[in-house]
């Protein structure tokens, strides 16, 4: 018991839209502490909905820094009120909101170094807060030529560009921490291929950049000891190291444990697709990031709008708004459907850019409707032969051993994942993935120790629970989706020659 009780923590922080939460995990890999402030409810005075204020251009978003302060104000507290040693801590890490960049006003850093334990860190950063400025534009280099365009005071002032992530860092670190190479990747500002800033990228941003950014390090890369602020104030022990915070989704992604050729496909709201790859071929769909487990390697990531709320309306218009009535339509129509194919855009797409509802039958004639039970596997095995045609244009390709990790609400659903191992032709595993960032930015506290010693992030997490298997291709698969992805990808490419001027309307109209 006494081991049990000096045995070592790692935490994991996520900064995400909504909340500030955190995970401490034992050296076997085991969550013994869970927590978070939510930031609409518990910090009223910042006035954010969903964690951000929306500008009255209905264009910028932004978020206030020092609510986040204060968030990690009062979530240390809470952490330390429910028992929490933080002397047992050997190392943390974290993830931000991706999108975001916080400018340093010049002094800032003097301010991080001097902090007084006897104040809290709202009180203290107060007199170095700017702006996080997290604007539409998927990119944050966008944001940044943004900002220095219509904030050119701001952008003067500034002493260091932090990503969120980085920032979060900085303040455990007592110093600016540098950006690691998978957040920065997300930027648009880094070369993927060399891991350096890109002079091209930066030159068209904002000459001289790469002053205010810092160099970029390997994801796993321990910064340096924690703030003296942490050891007085909260008792850390002085050894604890901050290993370099990264995105939510790459902290997803190492949550999630994948390895070298698989693939984890989250069925949510929005349907959203995680590879490891080598080879990257990088397109204008989808992002390309540095793997935050393997900087050597790459990991891509999809996103298609029209998930789990396009298939809700299917259920509730052809299967009597029941699950079960839907699974019975998967498992009674036939592998390939009979040559009937659909394509279900509620909403304006973001992979591909389409809208639409738009039914084919075998001889790619296009129909007004379908039966329903027809219409259900329709619907699920176009959107699954989706996934699987942009993921391979992203460069993904399905080796031995590749496994599917299914995330998300219809992870619940056996049929769903029948269909998604069939036209996957892999086997389907689910994973527990509550707090996914929190716990793989735990796991990379723990390898960021590990790798110094050339220890692997999955030698690292291999006492960790395993996924459960699922679902196992049919072994008519390979053939029949082989020829479908084929189709599918000739008919998506006719659905847009066809829908792309509503498209460009509805993106318009969008912004």
């Amino acid at each position: 018991m006494a081991a049990a009780v000096h045995s070592p923590l790692y935490l994991g922080f996520d900064f995400s839209t909504q909340q500030l939460k955190v995970v401490a995990m034992d050296g076997n890999l085991n969550v013994v502490h869970q927590n978070n402030v939510q930031f609409d409810s518990e910090l009223p005075e910042f006035r954010t909905q969903g964690g951000v204020h929306l500008h009255a251009d209905r264009l910028t978003v932004s978020s206030p820094v020092l609510m986040w302060v204060k968030a990690l104000d009062l979530l240390l507290d809470k952490m330390k009120r429910a028992g929490l040693d933080f002397s047992r801590v050997r190392a943390l890490s974290g993830s931000g909101q991706q999108h975001g960049s916080v400018y340093w006003r010049r002094g800032a850093s003097e301010t991080l170094k001097q902090l007084d334990p006897d104040q809290n860190l709202y009180q203290l950063l107060q007199v170095c807060e700017s702006q996080i400025t997290c604007l539409l534009q998927r990119f944050t280099g966008n944001q940044i030529a943004k900002v220095r365009q219509t904030r050119p005071e701001d952008y003067q002032d500034a002493e260091r560009i932090s990503l969120v992530s980085s920032f979060a860092a900085s303040l455990f670190l007592g110093d600016y921490a540098a950006i690691d190479y998978s957040d920065g990747s997300g930027m648009n500002l880094l070369d993927i291929r060399t891991r350096n800033w890109s002079e091209i990228c930066l030159e068209a941003t904002s000459p001289h950049l790469d002053r205010l950014l810092g160099a970029p390090v390997p994801s796993e890369s321990v910064l340096g000891p924690v703030s003296s602020y942490f050891v007085r104030r909260y008792g850390f022990c002085e050894s604890c190291r901050v290993v370099a915070f990264t995105g939510d989704n790459p902290a997803s992604l190492a949550g999630m444990r994948l390895q070298r050729g698989d693939i984890a496909v989250s069925l949510g709201t929005s349907d959203t697709v995680f590879l490891w790859i080598q080879q990257p071929r990088p397109a204008l769909e989808g992002h390309i990031f540095c793997n935050p487990v393997d900087w050597k390697q790459y990991m891509a990531l999809l996103c298609f709008k029209n998930g789990s709320l396009t298939r809700e309306r299917i259920r509730n218009e052809c299967a009597g708004a029941s699950w079960e009535n839907f699974s019975a339509a998967l498992r009674d129509t036939p592998l390939g459907n009979n040559g009937n194919m659909g394509f279900y855009f509620d909403s304006m797409e973001i992979t591909p850019p389409a809208v639409g509802v738009h039914r084919f039958d075998p001889d790619d004639n296009e129909l007004s409707s379908l039966s329903p039970q027809v219409e259900v596997r329709a619907l699920v095995e176009g959107q699954f032969l989706s996934r699987r045609l942009h993921a391979e244009r992203l460069g993904y390709s399905i080796i031995p051993g590749t496994r599917v990790l299914a995330t998300g609400g219809a992870s619940s659903n056996k049929e769903i994942l029948q269909v998604l191992s069939d036209v996957f032709n892999a086997p389907v595993y689910t994973i527990d993935l509550s707090n996914s960032a929190c716990l793989g930015s735990a796991y990379r506290a723990l390898h960021g120790l590990a790798a110094e010693s050339g220890v692997s992030f999955c030698d690292v997490v291999k006492k960790a629970p395993d996924p459960q298997l699922v679902a196992t291709p049919h072994p008519t698969a390979q053939e029949v989706y082989g020829r479908m992805l084929k189709r599918y990808a000739r008919l998506e490419e006719r659905v847009l020659q066809e829908t792309r001027p509503r498209s460009m309307a509805a993106t318009t109209d969008q912004l």
